[in-house]
């Protein structure tokens, strides 16, 4: 009979296989004066279940209420929420550290996540926060976010701010949507020379979540395959351990 050292493995891989695999969980940050519902019909309603049905999506509301009116008024049904406030240039924030500390409360509180998923200023702030996180900034009490999914966003403006953020290259994979028609393309297309490992999709819509064609469908679910064999990976040297203990 063999070492229970040499049978480790084993056990562990028949324990992982026992279990039911958990999809990949992301916190889903909806752009600015619109809500967490809408960023969920947004999402689930363009794209097919092929791509919904393996993710765990949680869609949170911004902690402010919209202070003025909001571009899917008349489109979608109020409230209306957004994450901070900020003048013309986008260069000053109102409210930021408070933003921060209300997403790790929620990524506390209803985590762990193995993603962001962010649009418009929810994509903004998605693709800022590894880099405040990994200096201390931001997201103390939490894991390191792992893998983001960015739809329609932009570097910040404030040069303080982006030195924080971007100062050192985001190594989290990460998945870019850009549309040929979105006004925040160029800049879109800057905010990928921050990061080291990028998955782009572009489509021919503007400012908008858009819906997969066969291209962008491959593209995303081959992004989900990579995040669903890390997440199996890790859990089971999770097993290994526990059996080892």
């Amino acid at each position: 009979m063999g070492s229970l050292a040499a049978e480790t493995p084993f056990i562990a891989a028949a324990a992982f296989e026992g279990r039911r695999r958990r999809r990949p969980r992301f916190l889903c940050l909806h752009g600015f004066r619109t809500s967490g519902e809408i960023m969920r019909t947004q999402v689930m309603g363009k794209w097919p279940n092929s791509v919904t049905s393996r993710l765990d999506l949680f869609f949170a509301d911004a902690p402010f209420p919209a202070e003025g009116k909001s571009e899917v008024e008349g489109i979608f049904d109020p409230p209306f929420y957004e994450w901070f406030q900020f003048n013309k240039g986008y260069t000053e924030y109102r409210n930021f550290d408070e933003c921060l500390a209300y997403i790790e409360e929620l990524m506390i509180k209803h985590g762990p996540f193995d993603g962001l998923m962010g649009f418009s200023q929810g994509a903004f702030l998605s693709a800022a926060l590894p880099g405040l996180q990994a200096k201390g900034f931001g997201l103390t009490r939490v894991p390191p976010v792992k893998n983001l999914v960015i739809i329609g966003g932009a570097k910040f403006q404030s040069p303080d701010l982006a030195e924080k953020a971007y100062g050192a290259k985001i190594k989290c994979p990460s998945l870019h949507f850009i549309g040929d028609l979105d006004f925040l393309k160029p800049y879109g297309e800057a905010l990928l020379d921050a990061f080291v490992d990028t998955t782009v999709v572009r489509h021919p819509k503007g400012h908008t979540v858009p819906r997969l064609d066969e291209k962008s469908l491959e593209a995303v679910l081959g992004y989900v395959e990579r995040i669903e064999k890390d997440l199996e990976e890790t859990e089971l040297s999770d097993c290994v351990e526990a059996v080892e203990v």
